[in-house]
């Protein structure tokens, strides 16, 4: 089993329109009484082909864990998007200015650019390697949490390559390679054979 993390991409969309949809519904009826036994039910029946919904399941139930992608609801659409980002823009202001109000020495945030992932993604790779830990404590170390920051970086490095500016690209592939040279470090001594303490000298 993969120690992956799982998380489900909800489409509030949806949720939406199902209660919209339920509010303008009647209340649902009482289930009219089963008819006796060899005579048919009166008013419409439900028919299930029970071998299609079964073939239907089956290749849900091959895939164990199914991807991403085949779970996320459809795209939002331009007019959606555009709605919600001055919502969330307008939402960010006013939360600003309320930290602000009861804190006026706190000035205005700067706008979040890409440096600012990079240097996130690194920051977390080096204290999950034991980095900022203070002096007489021991370091914890979360050594696979730190390959997968790591590895995102590298996911970054190719997703974003022939789109960057020279000094991000420098950037990225500076803060890349420190960070992989860190890890080869730790783990280097990591998987060292511990070698016992030789016997005191016989006198």
């Amino acid at each position: 089993m993969s120690d992956t993390p799982k998380f489900e991409v909800i489409d509030r969309r949806k949720i939406k329109a199902e209660e919209e949809k339920e509010d303008a519904q009647p209340a649902a009826k009482e289930p009219a009484q089963t008819a006796p036994a060899g005579e048919p039910a009166p008013g419409p029946r439900l028919v299930v082909n029970e071998g299609r919904h079964e073939a239907a399941r089956e290749p849900a139930r091959a895939k164990e864990e199914p991807g991403l992608m085949d779970e996320l609801p459809a795209a939002p659409t331009t007019a959606e998007s555009r709605e919600q980002k001055t919502a969330y823009d307008a939402s960010a202001q006013r939360l600003e200015e309320l930290i602000r109000a009861q804190n006026p020495s706190v000035g205005p945030q700067p706008p979040v650019g890409f440096e600012h992932l990079v240097q996130q993604l690194y920051v977390t790779a080096m204290l999950q390697m034991g980095a900022g830990t203070q002096e007489g404590q021991r370091p914890r170390v979360d050594i696979m949490g730190a390959r997968a920051t790591i590895d995102m970086l590298g996911v970054l490095a190719e997703k974003t390559r022939g789109n960057l500016t020279p000094e991000e690209d420098r950037m990225l592939q500076t803060v890349l390679f420190e960070a992989r040279m860190a890890f080869l470090e730790l783990s280097s001594m990591m998987s060292a054979p511990t070698v016992p303490p030789a016997p005191p000298a016989k006198k």
